[in-house]
């Protein structure tokens, strides 16, 4: 796996995935950013919410559960001095779906969480991750 940072101005870079795909991050105003982007550890949130909710969908689908939407509501906290790495990460999970089996969904999140996702186990060394979620009928 390869990736590329490449400064722009100010605060701003621009990301490329060695997959072919681009990403803007920029600081905050009081960093010396300009707002026009997202911030790099946001991206490490959202790397994890991907990741963890590949696992799910993929988990039902092999399990033979319609599943037809799922949605990780990320919310977490940083150490208050440097390095601020996150100290706590919760994950809502909304999985929506035709007569879904909550043991199903509950166990999807359990392996993703402890067998299968490298984000989260990797942000787990030194975060406090706990997961929830609701089942939606649809």
């Amino acid at each position: 796996m390869k990736a590329r940072v490449k400064w722009v101005d100010g605060m701003m870079f621009v990301g490329e995935s060695g997959s072919g795909h681009a990403v803007v991050m920029d600081g905050a105003p009081e960093a010396g950013g300009r707002n026009l982007g997202i911030r790099p550890m946001e991206m490490l949130l959202i790397g994890m919410g991907g990741c963890s909710s590949i696992d799910v969908v993929m988990i039902l689908k092999k399990g033979r559960e319609a599943v037809t939407d799922c949605v990780a509501e990320i919310e977490a906290e940083r150490a208050d001095t440097e390095p601020k790495v996150f100290t706590k990460i919760h994950i809502h999970f909304i999985v929506t779906g035709k007569n879904l089996n909550p043991v199903k969904v509950e166990r999807a999140i359990q392996l993703s969480a402890e067998k299968y996702c490298s984000a989260s186990i990797m942000l787990g060394a030194t975060a406090a991750i706990t997961h929830d979620f609701e089942v939606v009928e649809g």
